[in-house]
């Protein structure tokens, strides 16, 4: 069985996939004329909006639910994962898929946001199923995605947030995974249990304070110590294009690694931001995908690279060439993942490296497997739609807990392997999707810019002006039925009467 899932997951992540990422990000970056640069003092301004409502959260409060989705255990150990296998040059390569990432981010998200809808409880739901079925008009791509998604996040990822919470608990403290799994799943069903706005404000709270601790601290390490600074730099570079003499080999591997755990860590392209994204309250969608493309940035430039800075500066790491042969071992018989990180700050801070990073990954991870959680209810909300079983969410809840527990107790090898697996199905369909779909989030970036341009007062989004079909709420909005629901004689009339389709 574990063969045959490490070949699913060769499979998955052949060069394809690879230069599917990058060239989609490439080609995103060009027909958005780059506005991952230009829009960078506007993403900024959105970020700090907190307008929410009552059916969707403040556009802060969906970013911070898509970094604690973002932000998890592939920012502290899939950062030594990718240095592990692919030598420091894949840092680099991290840097670029989050560049390119930029703008993926920004095409999904929007197009979350122009394909939202309310669920029966009011709130705002979207995501790659709900854009994919209304865009495209393919249900069972739709549904295809969905239940990938839901198995993806529902049961795979989770596992690997646990397993590298438990490890780290385990080097710090020495408590064992049982009862790290035992506080995980109490913590976890008390926020789970209370909803997408309980969610929302613990995320609020959470992620940006984790998030800022973190990169001071790594600030601090590399302070302590500037002499290395300049040759750690200098390995990135040169490792990144094979001129490296020690890392040499390796130019392959670090492209790869650097892309494949670029994405596990911003998640662009990937189809998980967007189900944030859909949740938020904007005037317009292409001001939520500023906000997400921002994400990217923080998730990757800040947060991985005050990892990797902190790794590399400090030298504690391992580096595994091809046929397993160790190119470079400063710590014998460690496996790859939070203890490179453990080691690194207690190498400079001795006595408060392993407990830090353990605390800071407890965060980053247990925010993350929250995230999921949503991510998988609104793909269960989506089939619900037309199979309506109440029954599907606390199925999820369950599972989800019982996904935590076995992710403590089971290896890491296999962990990250069914967490890539996850990933890489998801960012295969998404990606395609978002391909296809992608005139749509063009046309709504040129639309805002036109009207900031203009220096309105409050931007309006009118989606039949622009050509774009399926948008069901934003046309209620446009026409002023939005707070109408599918079943009201007025909307109904509306419709009869050609005032929206």
């Amino acid at each position: 069985m574990e063969d045959l899932i490490n070949q699913l997951n060769d499979i998955l992540w052949s060069k394809a996939l690879i230069a599917l990422c990058l060239g989609a990000g490439l080609y995103f970056s060009i027909r958005t004329r780059f506005m991952q640069v230009r829009g960078l003092p506007e993403m900024i301004r959105l970020m700090l909006n907190n307008k929410s409502s009552e059916a969707g959260v403040s556009s802060f409060q969906a970013l911070a639910m898509s970094l604690s989705g973002r932000v998890g255990i592939g920012n502290i150990a899939g950062v030594a994962t990718a240095i592990a296998f692919g030598g420091p040059g894949a840092v680099f390569w991290m840097w670029v898929m989050a560049f390119l990432g930029a703008s993926t981010a920004y095409v999904e998200s929007t197009l979350a946001q122009i394909y939202k809808e309310k669920d029966p409880k009011g709130k705002y739901r979207g995501g790659p199923a709900y854009f994919i079925e209304k865009g495209t008009g393919q249900k069972w791509y739709a549904w295809m995605f969905a239940a990938v998604t839901i198995v993806a996040t529902g049961f795979l990822l989770p596992g690997v947030q646990a397993n590298g919470i438990a490890s780290s608990m385990t080097t710090a403290w020495d408590v064992t995974p049982e009862v790290t799994a035992a506080f995980l799943v109490v913590g976890l069903g008390f926020i789970i249990f209370g909803g997408v706005k309980r969610i929302a404000r613990f995320a609020e709270i959470v992620v940006p304070f984790m998030a800022l601790a973190y990169m001071l601290v790594a600030l601090v390490i590399m302070l302590l110590n500037i002499e290395q600074v300049p040759a750690m730099f200098s390995l990135i570079i040169k490792g990144a294009f094979g001129m490296e003499a020690g890392f040499g080999a390796m130019l392959g591997l670090a492209i790869e690694w650097g892309v494949k755990r670029g994405i596990y860590s911003n998640e662009a392209g990937q189809g998980t931001s967007p189900h944030a994204a859909a949740a938020a309250e904007v005037e317009h969608p292409a001001q939520q995908g500023y906000v997400q493309a921002f994400s990217v940035y923080v998730d990757t430039l800040l947060v991985c690279s005050a990892t990797a800075f902190m790794i590399l500066s400090t030298g504690m790491y391992n580096v595994v060439g091809k046929g397993g042969t160790m190119l470079k071992e400063a710590l014998p018989g460690i496996e790859p993942g939070p203890a490179f990180a453990q080691n690194a700050v207690e190498s400079i801070l001795p006595g408060y490296g392993s407990a830090f990073v353990a605390l800071a990954l407890l965060f980053f991870a247990f925010t993350t497997i929250i995230a999921y959680y949503y991510m998988a209810e609104t793909n269960i909300a989506y089939i619900n739609r037309k199979i309506h079983r109440p029954w599907l969410i606390f199925t999820l809840r369950i599972a989800i807990l019982v996904a935590v527990t076995f992710g403590c107790v089971r290896t890491a090898g296999m962990s990250w392997t069914l967490g890539d697996i996850g990933v890489g199905l998801m960012a295969w369909l998404n990606i395609l999707a978002i391909l296809w779909l992608q005139k749509p989030a063009l046309a709504s970036l040129r639309d805002y810019e036109a009207q900031h341009k203009a220096g309105v007062g409050a931007y309006t989004f009118d989606p039949v002006a622009l050509g774009i079909r399926h948008a069901e709420f934003w046309e209620r909005r446009a026409n002023g039925l939005e707070d109408l629901n599918a079943e009201d004689p007025q909307l109904a009339g509306a419709v009869k009467t050609g005032i929206i389709r």
